[in-house]
């Protein structure tokens, strides 16, 4: 009963299994213990914390003592939309006070990490006292490696996010401008603004990048261009032959991000290998992530490949220590376990297909994607089907702040939480007879 208590417990076995074989299994369970060892400290830990600090008092400021802080900054940052992700699981059980709740809006591997990266993060836990190392040495070498490139080549980052902030912080200012497309990830213009340059939001064709028009978008204050392939949230990708033409005609004094977040989901022979062209477009940086195929999102590790000169520059201004000692060790593990990856992209593959045929027997028109994800049209306020969604305790990814209000987003997960979001839809939309 202990045993069974400890992988009953929420957080540990939220991720269902299909039937497996009994290998592994087993090495499931060895991961579950892993887990469970490392929840088990941290109820130990908040325990002590409360035992030490039983009563803790708010700081309230009265008006009195109030300041118009927002009139010390610049005018972009005072009108900056702070970028809002998908809702917690624990934030709608404090909301509603329900549970049992399904999560598909964040496009997180419904697996989480593999076995070899929750080993590798075990074995770290005793050395957290030392700050990581901040150069990344290890994992930057394993990288190289696995992409045949060299290791100065590489730049970590907090998340690849962080690495796609770096880019604009080091290479526009105020008098320049970004390109990037409608419909495309909102750190794009978010990273824009922040750092007060001119954004230019090219309009879609097809739910997905135009970049004919977005190569005449280029003028002589560009030096950026931000491109998602795969796109999220619409799930477009490019293929070789039209990015390849588009990188001919940018001038090399123009950086061309190519946002590959979610390229491990991609199936197509005909997407490129954008690593590989690294030395044709010196002015191509590859921003790739472990948080999707991988299962390390709440670690936060991402990385660029570029020419080495501007890996310096980025580097120059990467804060030291933004990859912790446990992402670290979790990536090398993950970069290697690619039998996780290989299932993960299996379970997308049938997860996409589940979610497909039931849109099509709803009669929702969705955009065919490339990611772990598909976008779906309501046929009406996108923000109304989520908030019933909810209420459900079925979370997806309302996507009106990317122009698509009549749209969500849906993460593919196992079967059992696809088919619970399918059963949740049918009945937010009346289908069910």
């Amino acid at each position: 009963m202990a045993i069974q208590a400890i992988f009953a417990t929420p957080g540990l076995s939220r991720r269902g299994e299909e039937t497996i074989s009994p290998i592994i299994l087993l090495r499931q369970h060895e991961k579950q213990w892993i887990i469970a060892t490392l929840y088990i400290r941290q109820i130990v830990y908040r325990l002590h914390n409360h035992t030490c600090f039983p009563h803790q008092t708010t700081i309230r400021f009265s008006p009195p003592m109030s300041c118009d802080f927002i009139s010390l900054v610049s005018g972009n940052i005072a009108s900056l939309k702070p970028y809002r992700p998908g809702k917690p699981i624990e934030e709608l059980e404090r909301e509603l006070g329900i549970s049992n709740i399904v999560k598909l809006a964040s496009n997180e591997n419904p697996l989480g990490p593999g076995l070899q990266a929750c080993e590798a993060i075990a074995r770290c836990i005793q050395d957290l006292g030392r700050y990581p190392d901040g150069n990344g040495f290890v994992l930057k070498q394993a990288l190289a490696a696995h992409l045949s490139v060299a290791s100065e080549m590489i730049t970590l980052g907090n998340g690849s996010n962080d690495v796609l902030e770096l880019v604009a912080r080091v290479f526009a200012t105020a008098e320049h401008e970004i390109v990037f497309s409608e419909h495309a990830f909102a750190v794009y213009p978010l990273v824009t603004q922040a750092i007060g340059a001119r954004g230019i939001e090219v309009p879609a064709a097809r739910w997905g990048h135009d970049l004919p028009a977005m190569l005449q978008a280029i003028g002589e204050h560009t030096r950026v261009v931000f491109i998602a392939n795969p796109n999220n949230p619409t799930g477009t990708r490019i293929d070789a032959e039209t990015l390849d033409s588009f990188l001919q005609g940018v001038p090399n004094t123009v950086l061309v991000v190519v946002d590959e977040a979610y390229r491990e989901y991609v199936e197509e022979s005909d997407y490129p290998d954008c690593v590989q062209w690294l030395s044709r477009y010196p002015n191509l940086i590859v921003t790739r992530t472990f948080s999707k195929a991988h299962g390390l999102a709440g670690l936060r590790i991402g990385y660029s490949i570029s020419h080495p000169d501007i890996a310096d520059l980025l580097n120059r201004v990467r804060q030291p220590f933004n990859a912790n000692s446990v992402a670290l060790a979790a990536a090398v593990a993950a970069l290697a376990d690619t039998a996780h990856v290989e299932r993960t992209k299996r379970i997308n593959d049938t997860g996409r297909e589940q979610m497909t045929v039931a849109f099509h027997r709803l009669g929702l028109e969705y955009i065919p994607s490339a990611g772990n994800f598909i976008t779906v049209d309501v046929e009406g306020p996108g923000q109304a089907i989520y908030d019933r969604l909810l209420h459900k305790g079925v979370i997806v990814r309302p996507v009106g702040d990317y122009g698509l209000p009549n749209h969500l987003r849906i993460s593919i997960g196992l079967e059992q939480e696809n088919a619970r979001f399918i059963q949740a839809l049918e009945d937010s939309l009346g289908c069910r007879e």
